[in-house]
């Protein structure tokens, strides 16, 4: 079997036990000992362990040979060795202590897809919509201008905006004649 295609096996061995923080990297150009490497994580020992074996089950009804397994004792990291494919089942404590994917950071991640991975966090994410409400503009203040030409201070600004304010009488309005 091709390593792409066994790679997508393990994949789905993975996703299988719903296994978490799946990725598969190809790194055929960085070493001639495999050709991609696969990691994921198991949130306790016995899913780690369970992972392990439904990816080793899955490669022999597949007619892969399984060459090794390492890690079942613990649980906390089980490696699982396909020939092209190497598989670390981690628990996310060890993941973020060893920090594979960034040994392996110049290797091709093919899994999960970038561009797909950026579509789905933009198509995850809500459109923040402001809501549209009519504000009214704030209202300016008046500055007036000494003689001098230097602005007034606020304190005497709101002074005589206040008396500026106060509108004088209103003149009585003249009265209608009548219609004739």
């Amino acid at each position: 079997m091709n390593p792409k295609k066994m790679g997508a096996l393990v994949i789905d061995a993975l996703e299988d036990i719903k296994g978490k923080n799946i990725m598969l990297i190809n790194v055929s150009k960085l070493t001639s000992l495999f050709d991609y490497i696969a990691i994921a994580s198991g949130d306790s020992n016995r899913q780690t362990k369970a992972l392990a074996n439904n990816v080793r089950e899955k490669a022999k009804e597949a007619g892969v040979s399984v060459y090794g397994s390492e890690g079942e004792e613990s649980g906390e990291w089980v490696l699982v060795d396909l020939g092209d494919v190497v598989v670390h089942v981690m628990q996310p404590a060890v993941r973020e202590y060893y920090r594979l994917e960034e040994l392996w950071r110049d290797g091709k991640v093919e899994f999960p897809k970038p561009e797909k991975t950026e579509k789905a966090e933009k198509a995850a994410k809500p459109k923040a919509v402001a809501p549209k409400v009519a504000k009214k503009p704030a209202a300016k203040k008046p500055v007036t201008k000494r003689a001098s030409g230097t602005a007034k201070s606020r304190s005497t600004q709101k002074r005589t905006t206040a008396t500026a304010k106060a509108k004088p009488a209103a003149k009585p309005r003249a009265a209608r004649k009548p219609k004739a």
